[in-house]
């Protein structure tokens, strides 16, 4: 792999222009393309195979005057003295309902005085106006009439606000999300680079794949129900790994060329080593997010598929398109630099010890020196890291899941103040009716039954108000809302769907009865999700598991990898439980109102995480094991890895940090929530995880961490992710010296370390429990 990988490199690196040119034209085809693109449908959270979505198809079929695709509106008046049936307040809402009327777009207008939509203090009325377009349909010109007539109508005395889909798309939420990420990632390139042409490599090839992914993303969006949502995760997730990518690439290119390489050779050397790791990485959070697809969610399984296509584009950028960039840069891109300090001689030193002019030598990097510290005491690192992750995990035990609504906005939207009016005027569970639909069975009277049924809720607990039945024009269905006492997000409301739910009112209705809404909605999604979470857990990390055996070629190193991301996965779920549903440091974060945590968050949270963290396993991991198999101990490998790959983790680490907590500021409860998760994830697993973790893991194993039983290794092909047939000037036996010389510490005393630090000579003995260590070199390369 990694010698194929190495002419691709090499191709791209020579024709620069021929690769450069065929992205620009790439880019100009999907941007054509979106231009031309009808806007994107809003978010469907449609469930198949749930009672809810049962119940909608129902309605679709029996009542198709209740066509649920057109924008809707709620105007909400509220009257600070008197009551809105007196001349001055009616007089205002006649005008308003006159103006909307008139409005583009616009198909009906409910008055609320004739459909009885005040409140019993007469206090608050509602009027609903409906659109003849679909959400995503309703023009600029239309939202704004909309919020300009409401915010003429208010006076002194006279509240008015307004919610539904028609409201949603009327405020434009920019691009400063994507901005700080932006600026920060920046930041973070020129302090790791420190020049700015290599900086912005990355930078510019992560804009160019984003910019593909999310036209491309756009024009697909109508014939495929990709929502806007779906554009902002994709960007989220692109420019994270789209800007990393192309940083481990860059950063192994100048690495190569402190060796004296050509810059084609370098650059080839560099797509064939960092760019096997990209590969590999990429196939991880590509194979994450498609599993996506066995929860049987779709928008769910959009979003994945959406954001894989964006990874698969970052992956082929950084293996064709940052080479081409390098070529063309040329010389303005100029080794890594390495870090000396001055040394005081010190007597008696053995020769050499004090630098090649006695003064100056290479000064250990803060990686190295932290890996030292962490291998030094692994195994207490190891109970600590865990007892902290742990400790972060415990507010995730209590995890509540629902589906985001206009009580979930910050209090300065229209649609929040909306919300809280009806609820101060019509009682909590107004904003969250059960919709419920009653079919005769077997040709039998379906006006009596709904009768029974209506009888029997009302008397129900936890019910307000039941509306009488309306039937259909066949006379065989018929619905009826059902206003809940408490809140759309209680326990109290999701036991009444239960209730509503028994066989036993089928039974004495003889009628089918079928409960939706928002609330039932929410029970369905979370049953969906929690009974694909095993199925989806054993997919992925089953196959991540196998991909990363032959990329390893060991066991106990993959099965590390996916404890690390159990651990790192349930404490950022701890600490989204802690922000967005307990409230802690809520107002820091811009969380108007702490709730349950959005249905399809954890699960997608899950996919998302699991690709980045292999994405750092990988990174770090094949560093290590690049320094194992050309004869280092484990522990001196450990600290090769660091030496060569710490600080470029830690910059890219940072920077998904940076671009998904930019996300944080978004006025979309959903985006907001998976930026914050997504970038607490990054840093536990980072940080504590891969960077801590890891070495101490690695360290307590030594050479075990590389065994792979004999019949195992026969029929695993060796992937080459480390580039060893790359550097076939180099025996696989030969001596070398070691940088890390000092006490052999006990688990490296199969490879003992001459005194001066030079590396003899080594033949791995075979073990004794029937498994094969890797020797240097050894497996087939594929």
């Amino acid at each position: 792999m990694a010698v194929l990988l190495c002419k691709l490199g090499r191709f791209s690196y020579r024709r620069k222009w021929l690769v450069a040119g065929l992205w620009a034209a790439v880019l100009i085809l999907a941007g054509v393309s979106a231009s031309r693109a009808p806007a994107p449908p809003p978010d469907d959270f449609s469930v198949p195979g749930t009672e809810v979505q049962q119940a909608y198809d129902l309605l679709d079929e029996r009542f198709p005057s209740l066509d649920a695709d057109g924008a809707t509106a709620r105007i909400v008046f509220r009257t600070h003295e008197g009551k809105m049936t007196d001349a001055a307040p009616r007089r205002a809402v006649e005008e308003t309902l006159g103006k909307l009327s008139k409005a583009p777009q616009v198909g009906q207008v409910t008055d609320p005085y004739t459909a009885k939509s005040v409140s019993r203090d007469g206090s608050t009325a509602y009027a609903q106006v409906s659109y003849e377009v679909p959400a995503a349909e309703v023009s600029d010109s239309a939202r704004n009439t909309l919020i300009e007539t409401v915010e003429d109508a208010r006076t002194p005395g006279l509240t008015v606000e307004a919610s539904g889909n028609a409201v949603a798309g009327s405020k434009e939420a920019g691009h400063s999300s994507e901005a700080i990420g932006l600026a920060v990632a920046a930041v973070v390139l020129v302090i790791t680079f420190g020049a700015l042409i290599a900086a912005g490599l990355p930078l510019l090839t992560a804009l160019l794949g984003v910019a593909v992914g999310v036209c491309t993303i756009t024009a697909l969006a109508d014939p495929l129900g990709l929502s806007g949502t779906t554009s902002a995760l994709a960007t989220m997730l692109g420019l994270a790994v789209g800007i990393d990518y192309a940083l481990f690439v860059v950063s192994r290119y100048r690495d190569e060329l402190v060796r004296s390489r050509t810059r084609e050779e370098a650059a080839g050397l560099a797509v064939g080593t960092a760019g096997s790791a990209v590969l590999f990485a990429g196939l991880t959070v590509i194979i994450a997010l498609c599993g996506l697809g066995v929860v049987g969610i779709p928008v769910l399984t959009k979003m994945g598929l959406a954001a894989a296509g964006t990874v698969v584009l970052a992956v082929l950028i950084a293996l064709t398109l940052v080479p081409a960039l390098l070529g063309m840069a040329g010389e303005r891109i100029g080794p890594a630099r390495v870090r000396r300090r001055r040394l005081r001689p010190r007597a008696g030193a053995p020769a050499g010890e004090n630098g090649a002019d006695g003064e100056r030598a290479a000064r250990p990097g803060l990686g190295v020196r932290w890996a030292r510290l962490v291998t030094r005491r692994p195994l207490a690192v190891l109970l600590l890291g865990v007892a902290g992750l742990a400790t972060l995990a415990v507010p995730a035990a209590q995890l509540e899941l629902g589906l985001p609504g206009d009580g979930s906005k910050a209090e300065s939207t229209t649609q929040r103040r909306a919300y809280d009016l009806l609820a101060d005027g019509f009682g909590p569970g107004f904003n969250g009716p059960l919709l419920t639909v009653v079919r005769s069975q077997d040709g039998g009277d379906a006006r009596g039954a709904a009768q029974r049924v209506a009888t029997r809720i009302g008397d129900m607990d936890g019910v307000a108000t039941v509306t009488p039945p309306r039937m259909n024009e066949a006379e065989d269905t018929a619905v009826l809302n059902v206003v809940p006492t408490s809140g759309p997000d209680s326990e109290q409301t999701a036991d009444l769907v239960h209730t509503l739910r028994d066989p036993g009112l089928e039974q004495d209705s003889d009628a089918r009865v079928l409960v939706s809404g928002t609330t039932a909605m929410n029970i369905d999604v979370s049953q969906k999700l929690s009974d694909a979470l095993v199925p989806y857990l054993t997919l992925v990390v089953g196959l991540a598991f196998l991909l990363l055996i032959a990329v390893f070629r060991s066991l106990l190193v993959p099965l590390k990898a996916a404890l690390g991301f159990l651990l790192s996965i349930v404490a950022a779920l701890g600490a989204v439980v802690a922000v967005f549903q307990w409230g802690w440091l809520a107002s820091l974060l811009g969380v108007a109102e702490p709730g349950p945590v959005m249905s399809v968050m954890p699960i997608f949270m899950i996919g998302v995480v699991f690709g980045l963290a292999m994405d750092y396993e990988v990174f770090l991991v094949t560093r290590i094991r690049e320094g194992y198999v050309r004869g280092l101990s484990p522990r001196e490998a450990v600290l090769s890895g660091f030496e060569h790959s710490a600080r470029a983790i830690t910059a890219a680490a940072l920077i998904m940090i940076s671009v998904f907590a930019g996300f944080v500021g978004s006025d979309e409860q959903m985006i907001k929530t998976i930026g914050f998760g997504l970038a607490i994830a990054v840093v536990l697993d980072a940080f504590v995880v891969r960077m801590t973790l890891v070495p101490a893991v690695l360290a307590l194993l030594g050479h075990r961490a590389w065994r792979l039983p004999r019949w195992l290794d026969r029929i695993t092909p060796n992937l080459d992710v480390e580039g060893e047939k790359l550097h076939t000037q180099e025996s696989p036996g030969e001596a070398r010296p070691s940088p890390y010389g000092g006490p052999v510490r006990s688990d490296d005393a199969e490879r003992p370390t001459p005194v001066n630090g030079a590396r003899e000579p080594v033949t791995t003995p075979p073990a004794t429990d029937g498994s094969a260590a890797t020797p240097p070199g050894a497996g087939r390369h594929v």
